[in-house]
């Protein structure tokens, strides 16, 4: 009697060893998800939700459509499935258990006849979103492709990838900015104009598509009109007011208006007084209004000087230093170099 006791004991023992294993696995929930048409649910998201602690944890589903969440803690869970943000499909109170996994698969025909599933309405919904997600994802990825094309300086295919694309949906505005950029590229001023007006048109409130609009306005050799847009451009977006000013001060100075230039440049100056461009160009345009005088010297404007010594205080060493420093030399001295001919036609700059 006792030998059968101790055996007992013994197998016992062992059983409970047994457990171990179990204890060690994983705890959680998979299963799989299908549509209404019995096709696995590639870009579902499974979420699971702590009935008790509200907790929440998501995941995706594979190209199988299976999922699984590992590592829940014991307790009860509701799930949702959901595409395109559009809950599609739900169980409730869901039980997990240490050491083990529970199953618990979506099948939307099935338990759309078990339990109501969606409404029609939120599946019509759901695939428009999805229609146009994939719509989107191929809008981006032409947009991506012309890019590239323009990067490799090939505008012409830039082009017409970007044209297809703004004829297939002629609603997004970003397509057309992108046409435009494009064609301001190949040197199309004259559609570019358009395209970014048609942009413009879908996004009125856009300082960017303005801005661009401007840019090829003036390479279109239309000042006025981009002026107008640079000064539009200024007043959506403050905080980029001071290069819309300094673009209307370089169009000025590119036709010949150096007062309308330099009321420009201190515009862009006293939003930005480190804008060292600014004082360079500033000092450029008031170049051309120094008078010479019966001895061979220059007078030079008021301020002309500072101007570029102020540039130089801020960019010792950039692109114009030299000029800089030659023209407020030359403005100490007597004529002796075709200095004249030189300051009557700048470098023209071209608005950022």
């Amino acid at each position: 009697m006792k030998r059968l006791i101790k055996l007992v004991m013994f197998v016992a023992l062992f059983a409970g060893l047994g457990v171990l294993p179990a204890l060690a696995q994983a705890t959680g929930i998979k299963g799989s998800a299908k549509d209404a048409e019995g096709k696995p649910i590639t870009d579902g998201v499974v979420e699971f939700t702590n009935v008790d602690t509200g907790s929440k944890v998501s995941v995706k589903t594979d190209k199988n459509g299976l999922f699984q969440a590992i590592g829940l803690s014991q307790g009860i869970y509701n799930m949702t499935l959901s595409r395109a943000g559009i809950v599609v499909d739900g169980f409730n109170k869901i039980p997990t258990s240490p050491g083990s996994m529970q199953d618990v698969n979506f099948d939307l025909k099935k338990d759309a006849g078990a339990k109501g599933g969606p409404t029609e309405e939120q599946l019509k919904k759901q695939q428009e979103v999805m229609k146009q997600n994939e719509k989107i994802k191929g809008l981006n990825a032409k947009l991506g492709e012309a890019r590239d094309l323009e990067k490799a300086g090939n505008y012409d295919q830039a082009i017409t990838i970007l044209q297809d694309a703004a004829n297939s949906d002629p609603t997004q505005a970003l397509v057309w900015a992108y046409l435009g950029d494009a064609q301001v590229g190949g040197k199309k001023y004259t559609e570019a104009i358009d395209s970014f007006q048609k942009a413009i048109a879908i996004k009125p409130d856009s300082a960017v598509y303005h801005n661009a609009l401007a840019n090829a306005l003036n390479k279109g050799g239309q000042p006025d009109k981009a002026i107008a847009e640079y000064t539009q451009t200024a007043q959506m977006d403050p905080a980029n007011a001071a290069t819309a000013y300094f673009n209307i001060g370089i169009v000025n100075y590119n036709t010949n208006k150096p007062d309308d230039a330099v009321a420009a440049f201190d515009k862009s100056l006293q939003l930005d007084p480190s804008r060292a461009d600014a004082y360079y160009y500033k000092g450029m345009a008031l170049l051309t209004k120094a008078t010479l005088g019966k001895d061979g010297k220059y007078s030079p404007a008021p301020g002309t000087v500072e101007a570029f010594q102020k540039y130089l205080e801020l960019k010792p060493d950039g692109a114009n230093a030299q000029t800089a420093k030659d023209t407020i030399a030359m403005l100490g001295s007597s004529v002796e170099t075709t200095y004249g001919t030189k300051k009557t036609t700048p470098a023209k700059k071209k608005p950022n």
